[in-house]
């Protein structure tokens, strides 16, 4: 038997526009470790447990079966559309005139849907890269990031709001200074910003400049990904799970590492969005944010022992001269 969360434990979020959202979501990134059937399956097992908050992407290559289990869920009785919080993203190859909203309608399309809660720029720049590739691979006509070049991107997505095809839209993978730039041209402000979060890489002046700005901060990597493709991986990296801060809290709340990692990310308020196709993983995952929470001091020590080690690097998506990925994030 399925252990099912209560809604009413479930923390929740409100957007600048007083919609709610859940604290925690599903992510689905797993594209290049696993087939769409078992991500798909583990989004049906998601929602049966309780996770309203599905984090899609054009990119993941798998909304399509992701949809067949959104309609399976909703034919089944099991939730309505409207407890539903779903997210899609519109991928590089896809930020020209026309080409934004061309892609949100094949997001709705495979997602069976008629609307999407939020959409997102994956990234803020037409730099592509296929699915799979290795880090050294580079696309040779990647460019930097040009205010004017992602505003034709973003005014798209004003576009599907105006349309009613989304409710929200906001950003992804931005720094503050490329938000300084394209924020003051917005019609519509972004309801959120996705972006890198885990106890090692808090990136707290981005966290705060988001808040400032009523962009709900959606963390993706909670856990330190320790399954992320091997093209976002270097010898510097730490390991989340490994750090002593969190070994040692874990003890004390007898849970693994990784729950402590997601109890820090919402208590710390963020939305993080885990992934894991294994059912005991991903009903632990939404059940621990419910019951036992950190205390003060711990919140505390966790947020001292920020390494400050980004982990999606992006160096697939550099471009002819860059120095090297940290040119990505305006270091």
């Amino acid at each position: 038997m399925r252990e099912v969360i209560e809604q009413s434990k479930i923390p929740r979020r409100t957007l600048y526009t007083g919609a709610g959202m859940p604290a925690i979501g599903i992510g689905t990134f797993g594209s290049d470790k696993y087939g769409e059937a078992e991500v798909a399956e583990a989004v049906y097992g998601a929602i049966a447990s309780g996770y309203r908050l599905i984090d899609c992407a054009s990119v993941y290559q798998n909304e399509a079966s992701i949809g067949n289990v959104l309609t399976r869920v909703m034919e089944e009785g099991i939730v309505s559309r409207k407890d539903l919080f779903v997210v899609s993203k519109v991928w590089n190859d896809m930020h020209g005139e026309g080409d934004v909203i061309k892609s949100c309608k094949k997001s709705l399309s495979d997602l069976q849907l008629d609307y999407l809660d939020l959409f997102l720029v994956h990234w803020p720049f037409p730099n592509y890269h296929a699915p799979g590739c290795s880090q050294d691979s580079r696309n040779p006509d990647s460019r930097p990031f040009a205010a004017e070049e992602f505003m034709v991107a973003w005014r798209q997505c004003e576009e599907l709001v105006e349309q009613g095809l989304v409710r929200h839209i906001g950003m992804s993978n931005m720094t503050i200074v490329k938000l300084e730039q394209v924020l003051p041209l917005c019609k519509i402000a972004p309801a959120a910003l996705e972006m890198e979060l885990h106890p090692g890489f808090q990136q707290r002046e981005l966290f705060d400049y988001a808040i400032a700005h009523d962009m709900l901060p959606i963390g993706f990597c909670p856990l330190g990904s320790p399954s992320r493709p091997e093209r976002d991986r270097t010898a510097e990296d730490i390991s989340d799970m490994e750090m002593p801060e969190i070994v040692e809290i874990a003890a004390v709340h007898d849970v693994h590492p990784a729950l402590v990692c997601l109890k820090w990310a919402v208590q710390n308020g963020q939305v993080p969005i885990p992934f894991s196709v294994k059912e005991a993983q991903y009903v632990g995952n939404l059940k621990c944010v419910t019951e036992d929470p950190l205390g003060e001091e711990e919140i505390r020590r966790i947020n001292a022992a920020d390494k400050n080690c980004r982990l999606v690097k992006g160096q697939v998506f550099l471009w002819p001269g860059a120095n090297g990925w940290e040119d990505l994030w305006d270091m």
